[in-house]
């Protein structure tokens, strides 16, 4: 529900521009990305990840709605840094809960029908907050109204049985290695194929950005979030159990394909059009492709006992690259054009395919 709304507050209310929303977004997600490896190496030590997920969806759930006290962008960073802090926390041991609790060559339908559950919910909250803003609710009134999903969350957290993982797996010493040279080498090599698309994968929010300089009013700005939204949810866990019978590999190269071409069309876009909705929706289909199916990979890639260190190696160069990829790309948005920032994304994104298809399209 306020995803889609925070670039119009941050724009309408605080008055900031591309510049300051790339900072934001890259200082709180590379805040988080340490806290994302360390958390998946204590899993895989310690066998309990009941207690990671409590603190992570309990902060993020609570620091959201905080939203409402920020008077300038600058108080904005702290309460988003919370936000991903709280991601960092939940984000490896939730992702090696789930390789844990289906059979392997099941890894794509979890991890895909997960991404569909995420965005279920991201379909229904910029619908509630299109029908309040239509009503003239208040931004203030809008993140006040948070509480309510964010308790409930918390709530279904606390009745979580604690996770099959510490059932299947065996204690750890506590001189586990966490280096990176440990994991191996499809795995490495996986993570950079990643972590070079991630560069050029800035934060979400300045497709809304865009869209609304293209002359999208604003209350039908999270109407269009919830359309990514609502593609993702229908073709996640199909397109990601797809991947359990032909390849993660495929699926893999559509879907940065797919990032490639939105984000150049975007950036030479001059207007709105029924183009935007059609690019919108591609943009969905190219993260239904690759969510669930990136994390299938990791699980497909790590030793079962170092689970929880790979998604932490993974979900971290995720978050680090998001901080020099939503920094640039605010400045170059502001700076020089939305054509050169979005036109930087799309060359991440192609060379990402041609680095995976040269590594993995033997295999």
């Amino acid at each position: 529900m306020l995803f889609p709304i925070l670039p119009l507050f941050l724009t309408s209310v605080l008055m900031a521009g591309p510049r300051a929303l790339g900072l934001i977004e890259g200082i709180a997600d590379a805040a988080s990305s340490m806290l994302r490896l360390a958390s998946g190496v204590f899993v895989d030590k310690l066998s309990r990840i009941k207690p990671w997920l409590l603190v992570g969806y309990g902060l993020a759930s609570i620091s959201r709605p905080l939203t409402i006290l920020a008077t300038s962008w600058a108080m904005l960073i702290g309460i988003r840094l919370a936000d991903r802090i709280g991601k960092g926390l939940r984000s490896s041991p939730r992702d090696a809960l789930l390789a844990a609790s289906v059979d392997r060559r099941q890894h794509g339908l979890a991890f895909g029908f997960h991404r569909a559950m995420d965005n279920g919910g991201a379909v229904l909250g910029p619908i509630l907050a299109f029908l309040l803003l239509q009503a003239q609710v208040s931004y203030e009134n809008i993140f006040l109204l948070a509480i309510v999903p964010a308790v409930i969350c918390i709530g279904l957290v606390l009745i979580l049985p604690e996770a099959t993982l510490a059932e299947q797996a065996k204690p750890v010493p506590l001189s586990i290695d966490w280096r990176y040279r440990q994991l191996p080498l499809p795995l490495r090599r996986f993570l950079i194929v990643v972590g070079l698309f991630s560069v050029g994968n800035a934060s979400n929010i300045f497709l809304l950005l865009r869209a609304k300089e293209l002359g999208v009013p604003e209350p039908l700005i999270p109407l269009l979030w919830a359309l990514v939204s609502l593609v993702v949810a229908l073709l996640s866990t199909p397109l990601a159990s797809l991947s359990d019978r032909v390849g993660r590999l495929p699926l893999l190269l559509v879907g940065y394909a797919a990032f490639g071409v939105v984000y150049l069309a975007l950036g030479f876009l001059d207007q709105s059009t029924g183009l935007l909705a059609v690019l919108f929706i591609l943009y969905g289909v190219f993260v239904a492709a690759t969510e669930g199916v990136e994390k299938a990979m990791v699980a497909d890639l790590a030793p079962e006992d170092r689970r929880g260190t790979a998604f932490g190696w993974f979900n971290m160069v995720v978050g680090l690259a998001l901080l020099p990829a939503s920094i640039v790309f605010g400045v170059l948005y502001e700076s020089l054009s939305p054509a050169a920032a979005f036109g930087l994304s799309g060359a991440c994104a192609f060379s990402a395919c041609l680095l995976l298809w040269r590594w993995f399209g033997r295999r």
